[in-house]
């Protein structure tokens, strides 16, 4: 197959500006709402915050989704309305499953603030997928060295969800999904199988080729249904795989809330507005409802 066969969408991102680090954002996209269950895709920084600072997410509500938290440098405090208490490092993963409604927020650890703290990763949303929508929601912490490597000396491939080159990771999925890190060498190559029938690659930093074609820097670029590839880099390389089976079913997102129904959504923000979720113990403050969200779905 023909390089120029292999790729069939470029998603490119909007970038935010969140002061003192940028937040690049490819996915809700005008072009395409979601690639397997993921319905939002971040890429944090990188960054180093001025000494005494640090990131400060308040509480805020989500509905129907699991967000996955997995971090390049740096670390972050996350609490919920579960109790959960957590800090993840680079390496681990975060899954936080919203289903029926949780809160949570997330800030730098007072000792990452006292240095001056780094930030740099991917934050992603899941779907939840139909007649799972409501679950009770869940938290599940995954320690870097839980998760399975494949790979050589010059590839070497971290499975963050699903199963990927005869590895299995622990972190749940509620529908079929992959996600990796992949990290190449100059020289190194993995073989991209055709494991899911939505598939995409996000050059994260350095260089690197699928099939010859060049990766852009912080695009979404998806892979055609059923081709089989490799991913090369000549000079080093960080890329992210991620995709699944795609929803039957179409999802909306309008702030932090994802739903196949408008009305469930609407229903999360009059609750949000009334204070009718559950609060985050030791931490009081919360985001109101923006009149004009940054996160949307597309019609």
């Amino acid at each position: 197959m023909q390089n120029e066969d292999t790729v069939m969408q470029t998603l490119l991102p909007v970038t935010h500006d969140l002061g003192g680090f940028k937040v690049h954002r490819t996915l809700p996209h005008r072009d395409r709402t979601m690639v397997g269950p993921f319905i939002f895709f971040d890429q944090m920084g990188p960054a180093h915050l001025p000494q005494g600072e640090g990131i400060d997410v308040r509480p805020h509500p989500h509905i129907a989704l699991s967000t996955v938290t997995y971090l390049f440098e740096g670390a972050i405090d996350h609490r919920d309305s579960l109790g959960t208490v957590q800090t993840i490092e680079a390496g681990a993963v975060n899954l936080m499953t919203a289903g029926a409604g949780i809160v949570h927020s997330e800030r730098s650890p007072l000792l990452e603030r006292a240095k001056g703290p780094p930030l740099s990763g991917i934050q992603t949303w899941l779907a939840l997928p139909d007649g799972r929508e409501e679950i009770d929601p869940a938290f599940q912490h995954v320690a870097a060295d839980a998760l399975p490597v494949f790979g050589d000396p010059r590839a070497r491939a971290t499975v963050i969800m699903g199963s990927l080159w005869g590895q299995t990771s622990p972190v749940t999925a509620y529908a079929p999904t992959i996600y990796a890190d992949i990290k190449l060498k100059a020289g190194g190559a993995v073989p991209i199988d055709a494991e899911a029938d939505e598939r995409a690659l996000y050059l994260v930093d350095g260089a690197a080729t699928i099939d010859g074609r060049p990766l852009e820097p912080m695009v979404l670029m998806l892979l055609r249904p059923g081709i089989v590839a490799t991913l090369r880099s000549e000079q080093g390389a960080r890329v992210m795989l991620a995709g699944g089976a795609p929803f039957a079913t179409p999802r909306h997102v309008w702030w932090n809330f994802v739903s196949s129904s408008r009305d469930r959504i609407r229903h999360a923000r009059e609750e949000w507005k009334a204070g009718r979720f559950a609060t985050v113990p030791g931490d009081p403050e919360y985001i109101p409802i923006p009149d004009v969200p940054k996160t949307v779905s597309y019609p």
